[in-house]
């Protein structure tokens, strides 16, 4: 027996020198303790979630494989240590089968400690025990997960022959590979495991859990490296660095600070990029949060917030000056509504909204607008577009050229006002609207009885203009009797 507790100490000592608190925890009231292992994934190894379409996320760690174990005192002379499996991804198919391999090293070892041997086995093997394959499917959570879930560990637990040649087999096989591949079991390995335990609820979505337990980890692996600041050429721990995640460049946590403060500061929120030339990454809000004051992230918020309201092309102010809130404007629409004071205004004019009449805005105040626009620095144009949104913009400088360009070869309709162009023939107009005929020249309401007449009186100021710069054989045309 004081072999026996001898060798028992010296194993337990051993762990916790190579492993650290993370990993092993030995129990204070009883021999024994629990192991974390994180498995060894091979390179560029993803997670896929079905769905209407097939989404992929790479990962480089998953949640860890528990082990809880207690030593009884004839061990390891005569007994093995009585053990748990427990994890989140696995299935209790999975990890019976782990179980049952656990069992056989230590047929294999007896009278030696096993600990260990299990360890390694645990840390490195699984992949490759399990055929685990990257991408590793995954079930997103609901009912139908549990339901899953359920079928798999059930039809590991149906007496069957595993029999790979018989089809009956070849169905059980089916529901066991639902979530992942899985590695063909020996018929020992059939039946569930009542050492295994499936710590998440089959119901629940596991995809968040496995991400944040990712990023978490890859978190702690990058606080413990060694980094050169690129500004500042200092070698500091990753966890007083900065890392930008689409670039991965790295940078002390000192250097960034001021640089995000005198940005913020300068309010040029759209430049916490990577200090890198020519380099494009972006500061998370996260980032910028743990790097400066609640002040300062609380204007680097409201800035962010402001440059990208006056991105978008519908969204106004409203231009009542104590009030000054954004207001989403429905497309093909000049109404704004403001949803703090009620203000209904017309998104052009900045007036109180009239409808489908005209704005006040004169053609010469559009004009002024759209010069002012159209010849301002990029800061001043991003200025008026603030002002009066950049929709609103673009329908002034829109409006102004329409009506610039009927006013140089259009006319007004003397009786209704609709715009005319004459494109070709002589200077009797028909409304295209009203049907009147007008002179182009004078814009003359014309006779329909005899439409000519007016061309054709010595008083009128169109005396014998009606063929002006028109080739035609005026006989042929007079013996007309339609115009």
């Amino acid at each position: 027996m004081s072999e026996d507790r001898e060798a028992q100490e010296d194993e337990l000592l051993a762990l916790a020198s190579i492993y650290d608190e993370d990993e092993f925890n030995r129990a204070e009231s009883a021999q024994g303790g629990e192991i974390r292992l994180c498995l060894e994934l091979p390179p560029d190894f993803k997670v896929a979630v079905k769905g209407d379409k097939i989404t992929e996320y790479d990962v480089s760690y998953l949640p860890p494989l528990m082990l809880n174990f207690e030593i009884p005192a004839d061990y390891p002379s005569t007994s093995p240590p009585a053990f748990t499996i427990s994890s989140k991804w696995l299935s209790r198919a999975q990890m019976s089968a782990l179980c049952g391999r656990l069992d056989e090293l230590w047929e294999e070892n007896q009278g030696s400690v096993i600990l260990f041997t299990w360890i390694q086995f645990l840390k490195e093997e699984v992949v490759d025990f399990l055929a685990i394959k990257s991408p590793l499917e995954i079930i997103r959570g609901g009912n139908k997960a549990g339901c899953e879930r359920r079928k798999a560990d059930a039809a590991a637990t149906a007496p069957a022959e595993c029999d790979s040649n018989s089809e009956k087999d070849e169905e059980k096989k089916s529901d066991l590979t639902i979530e992942q591949l899985e590695k063909p079991f020996s018929s020992s390995s059939c039946q569930l495991d009542p050492r295994t335990v499936l710590l998440v609820d089959p119901r629940a979505d596991l995809l968040p859990q496995l991400l944040d337990f990712d990023e978490a980890q890859r978190q702690k692996v990058f606080d413990g490296k060694v980094f050169s600041c690129a500004i500042c050429f200092v070698e500091k721990l990753g966890a007083d660095c900065l890392c930008f995640k689409e670039c991965q460049h790295v940078y002390c946590r000192g250097c960034m600070t001021e640089y995000f403060q005198i940005q913020i500061r300068d309010g040029n929120v759209q430049c916490l990029n990577c200090p890198e030339p020519k380099c494009t990454s972006v500061a998370t809000p996260l980032q910028v949060k743990e790097l400066v004051d609640e002040e300062l992230f609380a204007r680097y918020d409201r800035l962010l917030l402001q440059s990208t309201l006056d991105l978008m092309a519908d969204v106004v102010y409203c231009p009542r000056q104590f009030c000054g809130t954004p207001v989403m404007v429905e497309p093909d629409t000049t109404m704004g509504i403001c949803s703090a004071c009620q203000y209904a205004f017309c998104t052009l004019c900045k007036l109180g909204y009239h409808g489908v009449s005209h704005c006040k805005l004169n053609t010469d105040e559009l004009r002024n607008l759209r010069d002012e626009y159209l010849s301002a620095t990029p800061a001043a144009q991003k200025f008026m577009e603030q002002r009066f949104g950049k929709r609103v913009i673009q329908k002034a400088v829109e409006e102004s050229f329409s009506r610039e360009w009927l006013s140089e070869n259009c006319k007004s309709c003397p009786r209704c006002g609709t715009n005319i162009q004459k494109d070709d023939g002589c200077n009797k107009m028909t409304c295209t609207s009203c049907k009147q005929y007008f002179c182009w020249l004078c814009l003359t309401l014309v006779s329909k009885v005899n439409p000519y007449s007016h061309f054709n009186d010595p008083k009128s100021p169109c005396f014998n203009q009606l063929f002006q710069g028109v080739d035609v054989d005026e006989d042929a045309f007079w013996s007309d009797e339609d115009d």
